[in-house]
């Protein structure tokens, strides 16, 4: 059995976090608009949405390919600063999460219900019998990764706050360039990872295995670089891609394979097609 209490520290955060994002949109939108800083938002959330799909996601949690020192380390400092725990912390969760699918000991147990597995499993710790961190010793002997996880709150207030807000002097904006690239982003950036969790097990199809809540949706591989076709990854974790059909929108597959031709990631790993088209065919035939 379970037991709750609320985390006060993220509670505090999070709805503090929410609060500066409105202000941000009154910010933009009534009291100084500029399109430098609308565009630094959306390049920051680019940069920090890609640093968890292709950094956090697949290639720590699941090492579904190999990427040289530079984007590892660009993976390490953008996804710091999407302040979502450190990467060693994020991988834990999640392959507990892909051990335990749906069971009392996945900590975003889609069956508690939406809300739950959208945002109220980060608002409270629980007792449970995780793994946890046992499960990422090949993560822990990576250096740079421990790195990343001794310093993550340096490292998030860094690129989180600092350089956006550092940036906004260029165009005279500093103010509206920490609000929107700094906490609107961040709010936004927050939904879309969390939709995997939530809307991902909710709303979309089963092609691949029934076996789990996991479901394919194009709506949230649209708000998730790709993620969105959760149905496929649940049943093939080890593939670099989500969206494995050439229709699917998987920006994150793109950015691999492209860092791949210019010598930045090798080993991308791919299912076999037979294995697949089986996993359909058994889902069809039913």
């Amino acid at each position: 059995m379970q037991r709750s209490r609320i985390n006060y520290l993220n509670t505090s955060f999070i709805l503090g976090a929410h609060l500066v994002a409105v202000f941000a949109i009154v910010y933009l939108s009534a009291i100084h608009f500029s399109w430098w800083t609308l565009g630094l938002a959306l390049v920051w959330m680019g940069l920090c949405g890609l640093a968890i799909t292709g950094g956090y996601h697949r290639l720590f949690a699941h090492p579904t390919y190999k990427a040289a020192f530079p984007v590892r380390l660009f993976y390490l400092l953008f996804g710091a600063a999407s302040v979502q725990n450190s990467a060693l912390k994020w991988s834990a969760d999640h392959r507990d999460h892909h051990a335990e699918t749906d069971q009392d000991d996945d900590p975003y147990n889609a069956k508690r219900g939406f809300w739950w597995s959208h945002i109220g499993w980060v608002l409270y710790d629980e007792t449970s019998k995780s793994k946890g961190m046992d499960r990422v010793g090949d993560l822990e002997r990576d250096p740079l990764i421990r790195f990343q996880h001794r310093y993550y709150l340096l490292l998030a207030l860094v690129f989180g706050v600092s350089i956006p807000f550092g940036i906004g002097f260029a165009w005279g904006d500093p103010i509206g360039a920490l609000l929107c690239a700094g906490f609107l982003r961040l709010v936004v950036q927050w939904h879309a990872t969390f939709s995997i969790n939530s809307l991902a097990h909710q709303i979309g199809t089963q092609p691949y295995s029934t076996a789990t809540t996991a479901r394919d949706s194009w709506v949230t591989a649209f708000v998730t670089f790709g993620e969105g076709y959760h149905n496929f990854h649940h049943r093939f974790q080890g593939d670099y891609r989500n969206g494995v059909r050439w229709f699917h929108f998987d920006p994150t597959k793109w950015f691999v394979w492209t860092l791949s031709k210019f010598g930045l990631a090798k080993d991308l790993r791919r299912m076999p097609r037979e294995a697949i088209a089986q996993a359909r065919n058994e889902i069809k035939s039913r």
